[in-house]
């Protein structure tokens, strides 16, 4: 009877109180309030737009997992869902077919994050941004994909860049900071959660094998651990690596699912971009703010930037690498 009770509330107990929702209800402060909790060398994970921008560490999203607030992203209703154990933070607008998700953390799966919408009970892989019930079976072996568009939740533009690069680009910007709660119990409940978290993802980042092996499918055409910039247009995927792209004069000219895309690292602000060209010619330039030598260009909604390699090729494993 004990081990019954043991397995059906410690999730409860985990994911309600240690991981402690935050879609609807964080805070987010200023810059300078963050420096005491963001390393200036840290990655975040930005999310932008008309100019509000807001960032996100990766040891500040390592508990909620989902962060947002009903402020909205200067009016757009937007949420930062995050997953440690695949290094991916996507913004996602929380709604299918008009109506808002009731998002939770459920479990995880290929070293994925799994979500729940809970008016459905119905489960959304974190890396595809759709209920399982709704997806095409007919791909095959190729990206997964919900049976129409509208039935996955619209991706926002998300990209990784240094905190101190942030402070570069958006001195008025916003940090989510996952401050300590007043309650003395939640304090130590919350460092025993962190504790067991930092172990294990620390781990994560070191090794080559994946702490948590419930993969389905292994390629050794990069190390497991690469952190690659993965994007798909329709059913076709391709990924990058950083190095490749600064081998590259910090720029690479793609097609995708038969859109040109740019991919650029900007020394200045420490972040590689993903963008589209429809221009029809070659961009020979292009900065930080997607303004190229073929005019302003618009960021790839669907980049899933920096995650590791052996996650990214699970879910997409006839991706190409460093496409060119």
């Amino acid at each position: 009877m004990f081990a019954i009770a043991f397995l059906y509330g410690f999730p409860w107990v985990w994911v309600h109180i240690g991981l402690r929702n935050q879609k609807d209800t964080e805070k987010y402060y200023s810059i300078e309030e963050a420096r005491d909790y963001v390393n200036p060398s840290a990655s975040v994970m930005v999310l932008e737009n008309n100019g509000h921008a807001r960032a996100h560490s990766d040891g500040q999203m390592l508990r909620p997992h989902l962060a947002g607030n009903k402020d909205g992203l200067d009016g757009e209703d937007v949420v930062l869902t995050y997953c440690a154990m695949a290094n991916l933070g996507i913004g996602y607008a929380p709604s299918i077919e008009g109506k808002r998700l009731n998002l939770e953390v459920l479990a995880q799966h290929g070293n994925n994050l799994i979500l729940r919408d809970n008016d459905t009970g119905e489960p959304i892989q974190h890396i595809y941004g759709f209920r399982e019930s709704d997806t095409d079976q007919t791909t095959g072996d190729g990206p997964t994909c919900p049976l129409k568009p509208s039935l996955a939740m619209k991706p926002w533009p998300t990209f990784r860049m240094t905190f101190r690069g942030f402070q570069k680009a958006f001195p008025n910007g916003e940090v989510f900071v996952n401050k300590p709660p007043s309650n003395p119990l939640l304090i130590l409940f919350d460092m025993v959660t962190e504790t067991i978290f930092a172990s294990g993802i620390s781990r994560q980042h070191q090794v080559a094998a994946p702490v948590m092996d419930n993969m389905t499918h292994f390629d050794d055409r990069l190390p497991n651990k690469t952190y690659v910039w993965g994007v798909t247009v329709g059913n076709d995927a391709a990924c990058w690596t950083d190095d490749f792209v600064m081998e590259n004069n910090m720029l690479v000219n793609a097609n995708v699912g038969g859109r040109d895309l740019v991919v650029n690292y900007d020394l200045k602000f420490e972040s590689i971009g993903i963008w589209y060209n429809d221009s029809g010619k070659p961009v020979t330039t292009c900065d930080f703010w997607g303004v190229s030598d073929q005019g302003k260009l618009k960021r790839v909604e669907t980049v899933r930037p920096g995650l590791f390699w052996h996650v990214w090729v699970d879910f997409f494993p006839h991706t190409d690498i460093n496409r060119t």
